[in-house]
Formats: C-alpha cells, sequence, structure tokens
C-alpha cells in the first residue's frame, strides 16, 4: 500500500481509502468484517459520510483496540434521524447532537478530520459562518477534538473562497476523468481549466485533497454508460485521481466485502494495469497542454523527471518560494533535454514537453 503525508501534519494517509456512503445496506456484521480487512491490508483512510447511521457502530467496533491505525473524515452537516436515514442540516445544534451521537458509537475522543459538509454554494458557506458552524469547529480542532480541519465540494469557486480562509488541512473534491475533461454530470462542476487551478492551488498551499466519485458514478467502468463510450477500469480510475495535483487518498464507496475484494487489486496492479493513457484520444483541445505530473512519459532518455520539474515549475508560478530550492536540488535539470520527442508522443493530455523543458530551464536555470 502506498502511503501520503498530510502536508500540515504527520499522518501518512493510504492511497486507498475507503468510503461509507452505501455500506449501509449491508449487515452490521458485514460493514464490521468490511472495515477490519481493508484495515489489514494497509487501508487506514475512511471517508464517514456513511449514507445511513446503521454504520457507525459497527465502525467503532472494527477500530477498536487499534484506533491509532485509523484515520477518518466526519462530516458536519450530515445528520441521521431516529430511523437512521441520512439528511443534511444547517443547525447547529442538530450538528452538535449527531457529531456526540458518532463519537458514542465510534468509541473514541477525537476525529481526524472534521469536514464542513457539501459547500456547493456561496449561501452554503454564509449559512456556515452565520449559524456559527464555523465557529463550533475551529473551537473542537482548539480543544484537540478534532485534529484538522477539511471541507467537501463540487464547485472550485467556492472551494476558492474556503481556501481563502487559511484553516483547512484536506479538501474532498470530486475527482475523474469525465468530470476534469468536462464530460461529467451536474456535480463535475468547473472548466477544465477552474479544476486544475483549484488543485494546483492546493499543492501550492499544502493542502491535501481526498478523492470522491472517482467512478463517474461507476458510469465510467461501463462502455455503455461511458461519456467517452470506451470503458476505463477501476484501476486507471484511481492511478488517474492520484496523479492529480495535491491529492492523498482516494475514497470509492463500497457496499460488501465483495466490492472491497475488487478494490484491493489496486495496490498489487502493475503500470500497464493502470495506464490510462487511452484518454488521450478523447482529451478535448482546451483540456491540452496540462501537464498533471502523471509520469506516462516515462522513461526519458536524458533521466529527467518530467513530473516533478512540471511540479516545481508550477508551483513556483504559483508563488511558492521553495519551489525553486527543490529545483536547484535535483540531479538532472531539464536543461538536460535532449528534444527527443519520446516524452512529447505518450503523453495522454498533449503536453509539448519539449517545449516546456526549455522554459522551466530558462526560468530557473537562465538558459
Amino acid at each position: 500500500m502506498e502511503y501520503r503525508k498530510l502536508p500540515h501534519g504527520t499522518e501518512q494517509l493510504s492511497a486507498l481509502g475507503l468510503g461509507m456512503g452505501g455500506i449501509h445496506v449491508a449487515s452490521p456484521e458485514e460493514i464490521e468484517a468490511v472495515v477490519a480487512k481493508a484495515i489489514g491490508h494497509g487501508i487506514n483512510f475512511f471517508d464517514l459520510c456513511a449514507g445511513g447511521g446503521s454504520v457507525y457502530a459497527p465502525f467503532g467496533r472494527a477500530i477498536r483496540g487499534r484506533r491509532e491505525k485509523v484515520c477518518f473524515q466526519l462530516h458536519f452537516g450530515a445528520v441521521y434521524d431516529e430511523q437512521g436515514e441520512y439528511g443534511w442540516s444547517r443547525d447547529l445544534e442538530q450538528i452538535r447532537r449527531t457529531f456526540d451521537w458518532e463519537m458514542g458509537l465510534l468509541g473514541t475522543d477525537y476525529a481526524d478530520f472534521g469536514f464542513l459538509h457539501c459547500v456547493d454554494e456561496e449561501s452554503d458557506l454564509e449559512d456556515l459562518r452565520k449559524n456559527g458552524i464555523i465557529d463550533f469547529v475551529l473551537g473542537l480542532r482548539e480543544r484537540g477534538t478534532l485534529h484538522h480541519l477539511g471541507f467537501s465540494s463540487h464547485t472550485p469557486a467556492v472551494a476558492n473562497k474556503l481556501l481563502d480562509m487559511g484553516c483547512f488541512d484536506l479538501m474532498m473534491f470530486s475527482v475523474n476523468p469525465a468530470y476534469d475533461l468536462e464530460k461529467g454530470d451536474e456535480y463535475g462542476i468547473g472548466t477544465t481549466a477552474e479544476r486544475a487551478a483549484l488543485m494546483r492551488r492546493c499543492e501550492a498551499e499544502g493542502v491535501g485533497i481526498s478523492v470522491m466519485k472517482p467512478f463517474h458514478g461507476g458510469r465510467l467502468l461501463s462502455e455503455a454508460t461511458s461519456p467517452f463510450r470506451r470503458a476505463l477500469t477501476r484501476n486507471q480510475c484511481l492511478r488517474y485521481c492520484l496523479d492529480r495535483p495535491a491529492v492523498l487518498s482516494v475514497v470509492p464507496g463500497v457496499r460488501s466485502l465483495a466490492d472491497l475484494d475488487e478494490l484491493l487489486t489496486f495496490p498489487d496492479a502493475t503500470a500497464e494495469e493502470c495506464d490510462y493513457s487511452a484518454i488521450a484520444a478523447f482529451t478535448p483541445q482546451e483540456a491540452a497542454g496540462n501537464c498533471v505530473y502523471c509520469n506516462h512519459c516515462r522513461p526519458c532518455p536524458a533521466g529527467i523527471d518530467i513530473g516533478i520539474v512540471n511540479k516545481y515549475y508550477d508551483l513556483a508560478l504559483a508563488g511558492d518560494q521553495m519551489a525553486a530550492g527543490h529545483y536547484d536540488k535535483l540531479a538532472v535539470k531539464a536543461s538536460a533535454c535532449l528534444q527527443c520527442g519520446h516524452c512529447d508522443s505518450r503523453c495522454p493530455f498533449g503536453v509539448r514537453q519539449q517545449d516546456k523543458m526549455r522554459a522551466i530551464a530558462s526560468y530557473f536555470e537562465g538558459k
């Protein structure tokens, strides 16, 4: 299992996480078994925006005695009625009661991440401020009941306003090829450029991203429902998400042990099994030229790590004062480019890396 460090923290999150949104359809025994098996296979990051209240007690039983091995995100705004039916609320007292109830069932005195739930419109953000919910979660973090704050959103413009507040360490965002290439649904909000800029901002400011909807609601997995009229595999979709800037973990949902077993093929999947370069065939012109550091262009005959060179360049342009220092420490810099065209021929996004290497060498090295 691959692990990625939270930039503003010490936590190491498993690149493959698990979403609890649909597992309420399983029995309590199977829910507990799924969580226990996931932990046994190295998954340590869970999204606890559950589709039903029946999830919390078996999850709590599964992590008992190994709480320190698990990180999870709780959503402030996801609430449940007496029958365990999911709903959402901006009422502070209802949110407070739900949080206390969740913590009791989970058997813990802290949550790793407290998330402002589903902040998709500016009116959502205003309600969170006006109703005291932001102050509430800030207070919980101050007391150590929450170790980190985050938010979930589908809307780049609103996400940027939340990032402006400077208090978040993790953002949950919908990422998949359909959304990023403007072939998604109503949740794939924002242009290709807006979404890429948001992820690059997170990278530059040290805000991690946990990914929801990596399979576009399952539609990418079937030729009949894929907007590209071509199916991708789960492993291709997962690798695509993990290659995006700032992404720490992808949290696909599961409903059963069988679903989990399908996901557990990912850590041992070969590079060929995860290769999503087929999307080059349907990358729109407006998305071309956007390096996402995926390193599908490897191996470079000159030994340049093309992905990391591009990343340091983008970070420098975004105002990261340390990016130039990181670039200077590279053993092989952009100026070593042979202009052979190997990278250009393999790029899924149509980036002319030969031109980029010249620009980057000029920027950092004056060459």
